[in-house]
């Protein structure tokens, strides 16, 4: 490091309707802030948030940071890590040409997050055993639920994730099933782990925090409880700000500094022929989310309370409460990639998007 260089760490995020996944996304940044207290951390969000990336860099740049160290806080490396982020930091840093600006790869499958994983099944384990009785791990089946993608290398991550839980807590059986965009959905996923005979369902979202998507994902698992009242389905919390999490945030910022920051690009559907998604190779880097970048706020104190599951959006409902209409669209892919907008982005088709157990199965839940 030079003499006139400062280093400083921004912490990338997607942003959420929901106002406390925000909140505690940014206990990210302060976590890492205690384990580099000399160092700035900032944070940002590519959508629905405040501060949009661009302000947290502003706000290291003005403390005098001449490098960047960018972390994405996503679990896998799909579109928003591969194309989104690094659209929005390529033109930062074009604007300003002061500052050098070297991103990071996602948390990806790691001992680590799987350990944190772990951690968080097992709480819900105990508390159900404790409420409802011990109910044996072989007479369990595990359901991970993960964000669910168009890029097949992100979904199989999920898989991978699953399979590391499930051989290593010893589970009778578990699946995968996805919140959107792929397949299979949350409720056909549970209406077929509910027909394998096991006593009690872990559902488990594979999130790092809360948000209008967990929120759905609970709201089908009720569902499908209340048509099999023989099984027992416990709800696992997201990963939080498991200690960790942190800790794999840190590891993916001294990767950067060592200059071993290396995304996986073997099976990534925009540099190789993956199979089903031929068509993809070599598409351009560019952000989809420049529409929506900062709407969202504002609403920390509207009748959710902060657990927006996103009907502060419907103008008869802020108008009943007195709050601030403000529109977006609908950014989930599961009806075919219709927006209720006009502007000039395009996101590449799903192939698979009529998949029955799949995005035209899905009814927005709230």
């Amino acid at each position: 490091m030079s003499e006139q260089e400062k280093i400083g760490i921004m912490v990338c995020g997607h942003g959420s309707r929901n106002q406390n996944a925000a909140t505690q996304f940014s206990s990210v940044a302060r976590g890492l802030k205690e384990h580099y207290p000399d160092v700035p951390v900032e944070y940002g969000y590519l959508e629905f948030c405040n501060p949009v990336i661009s302000d947290g860099l502003d706000k290291l740049r003005a403390q005098g940071v001449t490098r960047v160290l960018a972390v994405p806080g996503m679990l896998f490396a799909a579109g928003h890590a591969k194309n989104d982020i690094p659209s929005v930091l390529n033109t930062y840093q074009a604007q300003n040409p002061g500052m050098v600006i070297n991103y990071g790869r996602e948390l990806g499958v790691d001992l680590k997050m799987t350990r944190a994983a772990g951690a968080r099944i097992q709480e819900a384990v105990d508390a159900a055993n404790e409420e409802h009785g011990v109910v044996e791990k072989h007479e369990t089946l595990l359901m991970v639920v993960g964000r669910g993608a168009s890029d097949p290398d992100a979904n199989s991550n999920v898989t991978k994730v699953t399979r590391m839980l499930w051989e290593g807590m010893g589970f009778g059986w578990a699946e995968t099933c996805y919140s959107g965009v792929t397949f299979p959905l949350v409720a056909p996923g549970l209406q077929h782990a509910a027909k394998l005979g096991y006593k009690r369902i872990i559902v488990f979202p594979y999130f790092l925090f809360t948000g209008v998507l967990v929120k759905r994902i609970f709201s089908y698992t009720d569902e499908v409880a209340a048509e099999h009242p023989d099984i027992q389905f416990v709800k696992a919390s997201y990963l939080n700000d498991h200690p960790l999490v942190i800790e794999t945030f840190k590891d993916r910022v001294e990767e950067i500094k060592a200059g071993q920051a290396l995304m996986n690009c073997q099976l990534c559907k925009y540099r190789e022929q993956v199979l089903g998604f031929e068509d993809q190779v070599g598409l351009p880097q560019e952000s989809h989310h420049h529409h929506v970048e900062g709407i969202g706020g504002g609403l920390e104190n509207c009748p959710c309370k902060g657990d927006c599951d996103a009907s502060c959006r419907d103008p008869e409902f802020c108008e009943k409460h007195g709050l601030p209409y403000t529109p977006v669209h609908s950014h989930d892919h599961s009806h075919g990639h219709s927006h209720d907008h006009d502007h000039d982005h395009h996101h590449h088709p799903y192939p698979h998007a009529d998949h029955p157990l799949g995005p035209v199965s899905m009814e927005k839940k709230s």
